[in-house]
């Protein structure tokens, strides 16, 4: 597949297997139409999650076939075994990064396997779970730990870290201009007390911006790119997605598919070299030269899917390296 999927038309979302308020998973049908496999393959899951890809993939399986899941967080991976049990084929959930499918895939006793999907997004119903703190829509403490093992939370690093690392946090992370006038902020509003919540943290950064946090007039919230450079920051986000691009090819049967949907474009960047080194080097076929995105349809159905981008790489069949 050469290019972006028409917006003008696609088929049903998926959406008759997720309650309301629930996370919907994007791109459902455009996976179906690129993805190839046995009904005996070994498919990977890396982000589980609720469990919705999972599904859709896993119903081509037959009782040969493997799905296995990895998600950090034990919430997700319990909603997804409850959902997954309808399957035919057999199901093992992990709780592990996807920085370290190598092991999980080892631990399991499995040489290859046929597809590999990360979808980077997050549950919503994570941005709606008040320990996590991932959201400045209501004040919650300030964590941003997707995986509670981790032992930073956003907290630590607005509270310890110097004002020249902050502001590189924001601005590599986040992408934000003003970085260093906010990390400035920060700094003067810790030394007076300590910064704990989110609704602190989007307070702060109002102020370095000199908006209020009420009755603004842009549809972007001026915290947006401080609150994304924090959670990649925490959860190392961007390290795990290229510890999991760089384990791919060996883990991957010739024919095998890699398809990775991310939601912004730092992540999306690290997708698309990596994709096209390997295809360079002879390892994969590019099948999405530019990314799959949503159609019209389903951006109304699902607003987090207007951002949302799949490329998808499938090894050679010969490429050189072999099949041990």
């Amino acid at each position: 597949m050469d290019s972006v999927r028409s917006n003008d038309s696609c088929s049903a979302d998926f959406r008759e297997d997720n309650p309301p308020n629930t996370h919907i998973p994007v791109l459902c049908s455009e996976l179906q139409s690129c993805l190839d496999y046995p009904q005996d393959a070994t498919l990977v899951d890396a982000t589980t999650g609720f469990g919705g890809h999972s599904l859709l993939l896993g119903r081509r399986l037959k009782s040969e076939g493997l799905l296995v899941g990895l998600d950090v967080d034990p919430m997700c991976l319990t909603e997804a075994r409850r959902r997954l049990a309808e399957l035919d084929c057999r199901v093992v959930l992990v709780r592990e990064n996807f920085a370290l499918l190598s092991e999980v895939v080892a631990g399991q006793n499995i040489k290859k396997v046929d597809v590999i999907l990360a979808d980077l997004g997050f549950c919503s119903a994570q941005l709606l779970e008040n320990k996590r703190g991932l959201s400045f829509q209501s004040d919650m403490p300030l964590d941003m730990r997707l995986d509670d093992r981790l032992e930073r939370s956003a907290a630590d690093l607005v509270n310890q870290l110097d004002e020249k690392s902050l502001a590189d946090v924001l601005y590599n992370y986040g992408q934000e201009r003003a970085s260093r006038r906010i990390a400035r902020f920060i700094v003067s509003e810790r030394s007076k007390v300590k910064i704990s919540t989110t609704g602190q943290i989007a307070a702060i950064v109002c102020r370095a911006f000199g908006r209020p946090a009420k009755g603004r007039k842009s549809k972007i919230h001026p915290a947006t790119r401080t609150f994304q450079a924090l959670r990649i920051a925490v959860n190392d986000e961007l390290g795990n997605l290229q510890a999991l691009l760089k384990a791919a090819p060996a883990l991957l049967k010739p024919g095998g598919y890699i398809a990775v949907i991310s939601f912004h474009s730092l992540e999306d960047g690290i997708v698309k070299w990596d994709f096209r080194s390997n295809a360079a080097a002879g390892i994969y076929e590019l099948l999405t030269k530019k990314p799959i995105v949503a159609c019209r349809e389903e951006i109304r159905s699902n607003p987090r899917s207007r951002s949302a981008k799949l490329r998808i790489a499938k090894r050679k069949e010969n490429d050189g390296k072999g099949d041990d």
